[in-house]
C-alpha cells in the first residue's frame, strides 16, 4: 500500500470519534459545547425580552443584526489576530469579555433596568467577543490531534455546535419561562466558567517566532490580496452571500413569528430553536447519502428549496406541533448550505491563508445575514410578518435557481508547498524590510507560440498575486521578440521569502505549464531587484 493510499484510509480506521480519545481535545471539545449552550441560552433569553420591551419588527431584528453585524466588520482582522498571538491567552481573554456581558444582562435584567437600547448594545459587544473567537478556535484543531484525525476532529466541532443548538435554544426557553431572565444569564456566567478553566488546564505549547512571521499589518494585507485574486472564493463568496442574505429573514422574524403568528411562550421559542439544531444533527447524518446523489451544487440548491418550503409554510400559522417538524425541516435545509459552502471554502484554500479566507467568508455570511436581518425588518414593518416570509421564499428560489448556474469549484487541487523555487542568490545578507522588490522572470517564446503562452501567464498571475505580489505585467522586447520578461512586485524581501513556501503543488503544475513555451537553454533567468 503507498503511503497516500495509507493516509487516505487512517481516518475511516480510527472513526469519526477517534479525537475524543486525544484528552486536551476531548476536554476542550466539551468545554466548547457547554460554552456554546450557554451562548444560545443567552441568545434566546435576549431574543424574547426584546419582544416584552418593544413590539417593532425593526427591534426585533435589530437584535440579531447587533449579534452578526460586529463578525462581518472584524472577522478578517480576528484571522490575522488568530495567526500572530498566543491562540490560548487570547481565547481566555475573549472568554472572560463574553462573560462579562452576560454577568451585565443579568444584573440589569433582575434590577428591571435593562431596555432596547442596553440589550442592543450589550449584544453587540457579544458579538464582538464571538467575532474574535471564531477563527481561533478553528485554528487550534491542528495543535489538538493528529494529522489523521483532522477531518474528524473539525466533523465534531460542527457536531458540537449542532447538539449545543438543540439543547442550548430548548433549555434556555423553558428557563426564562419558569426562573426569569437573570437566572438564565446566569447560567451563561456559569457556562464560561469551564470553558476558561478547560483553556487554564491546557498547557500550550509556547510558540517559536520565526525568522518570516509576519506582523499584523502585512498579514492582513496578504489575506486581502490572496481574496482579491483568488477567483474560486469569489464564486464560493458570491453563492454565500445570496443564499444568507434571502434565508436571514427567517431566522430575523422567528421570534414574531413564535409569539404572533403561532401564539407560543418563550418556551415554545426555545422549542422552535431547539428543532432547528435537532433537524441540524439529523442533517448531518443524512448528509453523506445526499454526497453520494448531490453534488456541492445540487446541496446547495436542495438547501435553498427546503428553507424556501419552511418559510412558505409558515405563511399559514401552522399548528404548534406541525411548526416544530417545519422547524426540523428547517435545520436539515441550514446544515446542508453551511456545511457545503464551508466545506468548498476550506478546500480551495491552503494553510497559510486558511485562517484568513475563511474569516473573509466569515465576513460575507455575517454580512448578508446582518444587512438582510435588518431589511427584512423593515420590509416587515411595512406589509407586516407573513408578506415578509412569503417574499423571502420566493426570493430564495429565484436566486437559488438562478446562481445554480455558476458552478461551485470543485476544490480537488493539491495545495500542500512545492517548495520548489530555488533559494534567491545574494551578494550580500538582506535585511527582512528591505523593499519593495522587483522578480524578473526572463522567458525565449517563439512567436508563435505568443498567444498560447499568454493564456498560461495569465492564469499564473493570479497565482502570482495570491501568493503576495501586489503587481504583476508582461512585457516583450522590441529588439527581440523571443524575449519575453514577467515581472512582479512584492512589499519586502521577507515577502518574497514567504512566497517561495507558499507556492502550492498545484501552482508548480501551472509554471511548469508555462515553462514548456520557454525555448531557451535550462530554465527562465530570474532576477531580484531592491528598490534604493
Amino acid at each position: 500500500m503507498s503511503e497516500i493510499q495509507a493516509d487516505a484510509k487512517a481516518p475511516a480506521q480510527r472513526g469519526a470519534f477517534a479525537p475524543l480519545r486525544q484528552p486536551v481535545f476531548a476536554v476542550l471539545w466539551t468545554a466548547t459545547v457547554l460554552g456554546n449552550i450557554g451562548s444560545f441560552m443567552r441568545d434566546v433569553a435576549s431574543s424574547w425580552l426584546v419582544t416584552d420591551l418593544s413590539a417593532s419588527p425593526t427591534a426585533v431584528a435589530l437584535i440579531q443584526t447587533a449579534a452578526t453585524l460586529p463578525v462581518f466588520l472584524l472577522a478578517i482582522p480576528a484571522g490575522v489576530l488568530s495567526d500572530i498571538l498566543d491562540r490560548r491567552r487570547f481565547l481566555i481573554f475573549v472568554q472572560l469579555v463574553l462573560a462579562a456581558v452576560s454577568g451585565t444582562l443579568l444584573v440589569l435584567s433582575h434590577t428591571g433596568a435593562l431596555t432596547v437600547e442596553y440589550l442592543i448594545a450589550l449584544t453587540f459587544v457579544g458579538g464582538i467577543g464571538a467575532a474574535l473567537m471564531g477563527p481561533t478556535w478553528q485554528s487550534i484543531v491542528p495543535e489538538l490531534v493528529p494529522r489523521a484525525d483532522l477531518k474528524s476532529a473539525v466533523a465534531l466541532n460542527s457536531l458540537g455546535i449542532n447538539i449545543a443548538r438543540s439543547i442550548g435554544p430548548a433549555a434556555g426557553g423553558l428557563i426564562l419561562a419558569s426562573f426569569g431572565a437573570a437566572v438564565t444569564y446566569g447560567v451563561d456566567v456559569l457556562s464560561y466558567v469551564f470553558v476558561i478553566a478547560a483553556l487554564l488546564w491546557w498547557k500550550r505549547p509556547p510558540a517559536t517566532d520565526g525568522a518570516l512571521q509576519e506582523n499584523f499589518f502585512g498579514a492582513f494585507r496578504a489575506g486581502l490580496r490572496y481574496t482579491r485574486a483568488s477567483r474560486e472564493l469569489h464564486v464560493v463568496l458570491l453563492r454565500a452571500a445570496v443564499f444568507f442574505a434571502f434565508a436571514s429573514s427567517v431566522w430575523a422574524l422567528l421570534p414574531l413569528v413564535a409569539r404572533q403568528m403561532l401564539g407560543g411562550d418563550a418556551g415554545f421559542y426555545g422549542v422552535l430553536l431547539g428543532a432547528v439544531g435537532a433537524g441540524a444533527i439529523g442533517g448531518a447524518l443524512v448528509m453523506p447519502r445526499l454526497r453520494e446523489r448531490l453534488d456541492a451544487d445540487g446541496m446547495l440548491l436542495l438547501a435553498a428549496l427546503l428553507t424556501a418550503a419552511v418559510m412558505g409554510s409558515l405563511v399559514f400559522a401552522p399548528p404548534k406541533w406541525l411548526a416544530v417538524a417545519l422547524l426540523l425541516l428547517l435545520g436539515l435545509g441550514w446544515i446542508v448550505a453551511l456545511t457545503t459552502l464551508n466545506g468548498v471554502a476550506q478546500s480551495i484554500l491552503p494553510n497559510w491563508v486558511r485562517g484568513r479566507g475563511l474569516a473573509v467568508y466569515l465576513t460575507v455570511f455575517n454580512g448578508a445575514m446582518a444587512a438582510g436581518s435588518l431589511g427584512w425588518g423593515l420590509v416587515a414593518q411595512a406589509i407586516g410578518v407573513p408578506g415578509t416570509l412569503v417574499a423571502g421564499a420566493a426570493g430564495l428560489v429565484v436566486a437559488g435557481l438562478l446562481f445554480h448556474r455558476i458552478k461551485l469549484p470543485r476544490g480537488e487541487a493539491d495545495l500542500q508547498p512545492s517548495n520548489h523555487w530555488p533559494e534567491p542568490l545574494l551578494a550580500e545578507p538582506i535585511a527582512h524590510d528591505r523593499g519593495p522588490v522587483m522578480i524578473q522572470v526572463e522567458y525565449r517564446i517563439r512567436k508563435e507560440d505568443h498567444a498560447a503562452f499568454l493564456d498560461v501567464m495569465k492564469r499564473l498571475s493570479l497565482e502570482r498575486r495570491r501568493d503576495g505580489a501586489y503587481a504583476w505585467g508582461l512585457h516583450e522586447d522590441t529588439s527581440d521578440s523571443e524575449r519575453v520578461v514577467e515581472w512582479f512586485f512584492v512589499e519586502s524581501w521577507a515577502e518574497h521569502l514567504r512566497q517561495h513556501h507558499r507556492v502550492s503543488q498545484a501552482d508548480a503544475d501551472l509554471q511548469a505549464e508555462a515553462l514548456r513555451f520557454h525555448q531557451g537553454e535550462g530554465r527562465p533567468e530570474v532576477h531580484h531587484l531592491l528598490a534604493l
